[in-house]
């Protein structure tokens, strides 16, 4: 996707899992789950429960892969490159408008350790009837626009360097996880993770790295095919980045009962080695474009990590690194301690 005004767009447990009674009892009461599905509320709690598991077991490789509800049990699953329909933009140096989400005015968790997971959710959205990606003038109106065109990002900082950089002076690292509806190819989702070499300048980038004309570098993971979603349905989704070091990393995508993953090597960008800083929100999909919801739409955005701590971690505003943004007003930000610190907050229009 973009950074900062960039843009491409930008766990092994193997076992069956044991369905109780609870997760099969259908009481009269019911409410909406995904889609017109409608189930009771002890199996929507367990649905739930499993796509939080789901999120924290680890793929047994690196590559693609599927797992079913209430299986827990990770299938691979053919990979497909993801050659973004949207070239890269050049960086733009200035924030967004401040009372929209997006493009550097976004909060960001601030880890004192190191991150080894995030994990972004919505656990409250209302009144979201609508949603549709636009262009923004800075970037020349580009994007995959139109109705339901949005991307989930987690995204690392870009303030940070590492061996990836060989060196090059001034230049630092940045890895985005993605899902994107209609990344590829109309009707289908990509779940990949986007590598940036910000700065690393030259006359060329490493093996297997694109340019994109501004001095900066930046290659996709292998990506899993995965369903477009409506907007309408961000609080039935969740998307978890992983880093291993001297492993892969892994990003998860989840939706009612299915998950979808793709792993790839650490070696890339060793973002295991830094992470420390890390960005979650719905903006636009690809080229600075914005994700812009119908009047009266209000997303409560969580972010939780894994970071060897119980201590609540630091939101800081204005601090985000993708381009692409939202028509949404942020409000305040909390913080969160306990096995998964954690950062929320509310963005409305």
């Amino acid at each position: 996707m973009l950074a900062k005004l960039t843009f491409i767009l930008a766990a092994g447990v193997v076992g069956a899992a044991c369905v109780s009674a609870a997760y099969a009892a259908q009481p009269t009461n019911v409410s909406s789950q995904a889609g017109t599905e409608y189930v009771g509320a002890l199996e929507a709690q367990a649905r739930a429960q499993w796509r939080e598991d789901i999120s924290h077991i680890a793929t047994p490789a690196e590559g693609c892969f599927h797992a079913t509800y209430p299986s827990v049990v990770w299938e691979r699953t053919a990979c497909k490159a993801a050659i973004p329909r949207v070239m890269p933009t050049p960086r733009w140096r200035n924030f967004g408008a401040a009372q929209n989400a997006g493009n550097g005015n976004d909060y960001t968790l601030h880890s004192s350790t190191l991150i080894t997971k995030a994990v972004g959710s919505f656990p409250t959205v209302t009144g979201v009837t609508s949603e549709s990606g636009v262009g923004v003038a800075a970037y020349g109106g580009g994007g995959i626009l139109g109705a339901n065109e949005y991307s989930l990002q987690i995204n690392s900082s870009f303030d940070d360097t590492t061996s990836a950089c060989k060196s090059h002076s001034g230049c630092t690292v940045w890895q985005q996880y993605v899902y994107a509806p209609d990344y590829e190819v109309d009707g289908e989702a990509a779940v990949f993770m986007q590598y940036w070499l910000i700065g690393y300048g030259g006359s060329s980038c490493p093996s297997g790295f694109g340019s994109d004309g501004a001095g900066d570098c930046y290659k996709n993971s292998a990506a899993a095919t995965a369903p477009d979603v409506p907007a309408t349905q961000l609080a039935n989704v969740k998307l978890t980045g992983t880093v291993s070091s001297g492993g892969n990393d892994t990003v998860v995508f989840t939706n009612g009962t299915q998950a979808y993953s793709s792993s790839g090597k650490d070696s890339v960008l060793y973002l295991a080695t830094v992470w420390k800083v890390a960005e979650w929100n719905v903006v636009g999909n690809a080229g600075g474009s914005m994700a812009k919801f119908n009047s009266g739409s209000s997303i409560t955005a969580k972010l939780a990590v894994t970071n060897g701590s119980t201590s609540a971690p630091s939101c800081v505003a204005n601090s985000g690194s993708t381009g692409e943004s939202n028509n949404l007003n942020l409000g305040s930000c909390s913080t969160g301690s306990g096995s998964t610190p954690y950062i929320q907050f509310t963005e409305s229009n």
